[in-house]
């Protein structure tokens, strides 16, 4: 006979094969959704990645003391905020008018020229044996093909360039009101399972933090170093190419080759022994850059190991273009600190654990 302080056990719920086909149903159907919504969703992953990796700048911002101001949340991000459209601005008026000139004048007089550019590139060791009179024909032939293209590509920019203010807008939002949206977030996790994911995901964030620091110093190396090259060399918009070789730098590789191309095709309006000297700075300085700067500026920062950056940019690039080289990195790196968590450290407790002695 059960006594009175005994309570029943009671068995363990059945699941329903109803409940499970519901289950199944719903997540294909969420799968299903996100696919058709994927853009979206890139956009506001890419959002929330860049205003987590620029918060420790909003900081930063905020320690500066001028007497007794100090500046608060939203004026720090509003600082930055005018201090990059700023710098834009001003470079954008440095650079784009004497650009304008020189191809408007390079367009107007190019029917008269076209004979000695030929004849310029001809001379190049590498293009003395291309066909140029077949290639002029054969694109003033496809000349209408070509306007058209050019057409549809300024508005496949202008939705580019649509979709780059709305992720400003989107990282401006996610730096002002993040904490707010993380805290909801953290609010659908288990209580129990809370701490240990706010753990790991603030300490991965330091991380992404520091890979900013980290580009920001190769950014600069590599902007001055074009800068003092391209002087040296007398190529024309030396200083637009140096800050466009160090703001293309920070998406590893991929910006480089962009970036090194764009002054290759500027130096061969002028001579070829100047793209021969942009060529040999771009390989001296990317020995320099993987053998000394990288493990020194980026593994001490973000503790990855080269292969796994270069991993992160192809996925990055397949899954989602120019974004995704952006941000490969850093998703590296929050991949990297939730492996180290939930898979590495585990395994490494059970095993650290004294056996019970029988």
């Amino acid at each position: 006979m059960m006594s009175e302080l005994e309570s029943p056990v009671h068995p363990p719920p059945r699941r329903s094969v109803r409940g499970d086909v519901l289950f199944t149903f719903a997540i294909a159907l969420g799968l299903y959704v996100a696919w058709l919504v994927r853009d979206v969703l890139v956009l506001l992953y890419v959002s929330a990645l860049f205003a987590v990796v620029l918060m420790p700048v909003v900081r930063g911002v905020q320690r500066i003391r001028i007497r007794n101001w100090q500046p608060s949340h939203g004026v720090a991000i509003m600082i930055i905020m005018v201090a990059l459209i700023g710098g834009v601005t001003g470079f954008l008026i440095l650079t784009l008018p004497p650009l304008v000139r020189d191809i408007t004048i390079f367009v107007q007089r190019l029917p008269g020229n076209s004979p000695a550019y030929i004849q310029k590139l001809e001379s190049m060791p590498l293009l003395r044996h291309v066909n140029f009179e077949a290639v002029e024909v054969k694109l003033k032939q496809d000349t209408a093909q070509h306007v058209g293209a050019f057409l549809s590509s300024v508005s496949n920019w202008a939705a580019k360039f649509f979709e780059i203010i709305t992720g400003i807008v989107l990282t401006i939002y996610f730096l002002a009101e993040g904490e707010h949206v993380y805290r909801w977030v953290m609010s659908l996790v288990p209580v129990a399972r809370r701490e240990r994911l706010d753990e790991t995901l603030q300490r991965a964030a330091v991380r992404m933090g520091r890979w900013l620091l980290g580009q920001s110093a190769l950014m600069l190396t590599l902007g001055v170093c074009s800068g003092i090259v391209f002087a040296g060399l007398h190529i024309r918009y030396a200083f637009a190419l140096a800050v466009l070789m160090g703001a293309f730098n920070i998406v590893p590789v991929v910006g480089a080759l962009v970036s090194t191309s764009i002054a290759m095709l500027v130096a061969a309006g002028e001579s070829w022994e100047k793209v021969l000297g942009v060529v040999i700075f771009e390989l001296i300085y990317v020995q320099i850059e993987n053998a000394f700067l990288v493990p020194r500026i980026m593994q001490t920062s973000v503790d990855l190991a080269g292969t796994a950056v270069f991993i992160a940019l192809l996925l990055g690039v397949s899954l989602a273009g120019a974004a995704g080289a952006l941000v490969a990195v850093p998703s590296a790196v929050l991949i990297a600190v939730l492996i180290e968590e939930y898979v590495i450290q585990p395994r490494v407790a059970v095993a650290a654990k004294p056996q019970a002695v029988p």
